[in-house]
Parts: C-alpha cells; sequence; structure tokens
C-alpha cells in the first residue's frame, strides 16, 4: 500500500508531503490519521523546530476524497469533523513550532481550512486556493468560516464563497492571504524560509503564537464546533445531493 504521507527531517524541518498525487492528494482517513500523528511526533521530537507541509506532484490538496465520504451513506458530517479536520486545525494552531504550508498547486476545501491555520503560506506562482464548498451545496468547515475572513475580509470571503472562482497566489499576496510568492525559486524560497525559522528563538515563537490566537482567534473551537452543526444540515439536504450527483457525474448542478 502507497503511502499517504512522505515525512523527511531535515536541518531540523520537518517535511510532511500529502501523497494521494492519483487522487489530487485529497484526504481520506488515512490521510489525515497520518498527518495528525506526524504533527504530534514533530512538536514532541527535540530536533525539529520547524513543519513544511505541501502536496506530492503538481497539487497541494483538493480537499476531502468525496468518493470516500459517499461510501458511507449514513455518515455524519458533524462526526467526520470532529474526529478528522476539526481537532487536525486546533492541533496546528496549538503546536508551539511554526508550521509552512508550502502550496505548491490548488488548495481547495478542507485542505485550504489546513493552510489557513498553518503560520505561514508560501504559494507557487502557479497554485491558486478554492474554497470548494459551495460546489457540492455544503457550508464552509475545517476553520474557513473563520480564518478565511482574518485574512481578506468578509465580503471577500463571502464572494469566493458563493462564486467558488479561484484565488491566485499573487492575488492572495495582495491581500495578505500568501506571505510569499515563488516561481522558478519556489522551492529553494520555502527551505530558505525554513531555514531562518530553524535557527529562530523556539520558545519565543511559541509564547508569541499563543499570544496572537488569544488575540485573533479566541473563539476557533467555537467557530469549528457551529460548522459541524452546519454541515451536518447542509449534508441532509436536497442540494447536497444534487451537488454530488452533479461532481460524480462531471456536470453543472441544477439547483432550480
Amino acid at each position: 500500500m502507497t503511502q499517504t504521507l512522505l515525512t523527511e527531517l531535515k536541518a531540523g524541518t520537518a517535511t510532511l508531503m500529502l501523497n494521494r498525487p492519483a487522487r489530487a492528494n485529497a484526504f481520506n482517513f488515512e490521510m489525515t490519521h497520518e498527518l495528525k500523528n506526524a504533527l504530534a511526533n514533530a512538536e514532541k521530537d527535540s530536533q525539529v523546530k520547524n513543519i513544511v507541509i505541501s502536496g506530492a506532484g503538481k497539487v497541494f490538496s483538493a480537499g476531502q476524497d468525496i468518493t470516500e465520504m459517499k461510501q458511507g451513506e449514513q455518515i455524519s458530517y458533524r462526526e467526520h469533523l470532529n474526529k478528522t479536520y476539526n481537532p487536525l486545525i486546533l492541533q496546528i494552531r496549538s503546536m508551539g513550532k511554526p508550521v509552512i504550508a508550502a502550496v505548491n498547486g490548488a488548495c481547495a476545501g478542507a485542505a485550504f481550512g489546513i493552510a489557513l491555520a498553518c503560520d505561514l503560506r508560501i504559494a507557487h506562482s502557479s497554485a491558486y486556493f478554492v474554497v470548494g464548498f459551495s460546489g457540492i451545496a455544503l457550508a464552509p468547515d475545517s476553520g474557513v468560516s473563520l480564518l478565511l475572513p482574518k485574512y481578506i475580509g468578509l465580503g471577500r470571503a463571502q464572494e469566493y464563497f458563493y462564486s467558488n472562482k479561484p484565488i491566485t497566489s499573487h492575488l492572495g499576496y495582495q491581500w495578505g492571504l500568501v506571505n510569499q510568492v515563488g516561481g522558478f525559486n519556489y522551492q529553494k524560497l520555502v527551505l530558505q524560509i525554513a531555514d531562518e525559522l530553524a535557527v529562530g528563538p523556539q520558545e519565543a515563537f511559541a509564547a508569541g503564537k499563543k499570544a496572537f490566537n488569544q488575540a485573533i482567534l479566541p473563539n476557533l473551537e467555537e467557530a469549528l464546533n457551529y460548522e459541524g452543526i452546519l454541515q451536518e444540515e447542509a449534508g441532509k439536504s436536497a442540494e447536497h445531493q444534487e451537488g454530488i450527483a452533479a461532481f460524480l457525474g462531471k456536470r453543472r448542478p441544477k439547483y432550480n
């Protein structure tokens, strides 16, 4: 069986590579579980000074694997979030060590929430972000409802949720969503930033992150819980069933 997550430790940086390229690195239960474990191990390992999360191939991640979700017709979307993305988002935000999202390509849905939860986002010039949820008639989850407006403003967040238009890496940089953009030098840029963090004051970094969380995201857990409540209802709707059927049938949904 192919590993769904590849890990490497080099010069104080733990690189965690989402590794389901044939499925656009979409998250299944196994990959979510492996990512949570890898982050926990990195937090405990004194050799690890920072963490980089990226995607294998040309895609960061398409978000949740829809096919896996539909294999369990009776699945509770709220229960699913409580077991997967909600603890993962809280884990990333509570880690004392800096976490970098190295966004090498398309980043959508729950993966967008994971990238937003990271401390820094370094994007390839060809990368882009898609909110994604409205495409299958769902509400935002994985912290997107809180984190995206924090970075780009409520009006823009709602616009890009409603329209499902891509946010290019350059546009994300202009709005403060992306910290830096790289082209041919993208990999070198990620390594340079990670190396700088690795020799920085680790205890001060951890304290600073706690301060930012308290000042800016004190209601993160509450927001994640409310997303789960809304998603549970949305997941039972006729609109969502049509959205899924259209997605799997590779056609435009007909909601009216």
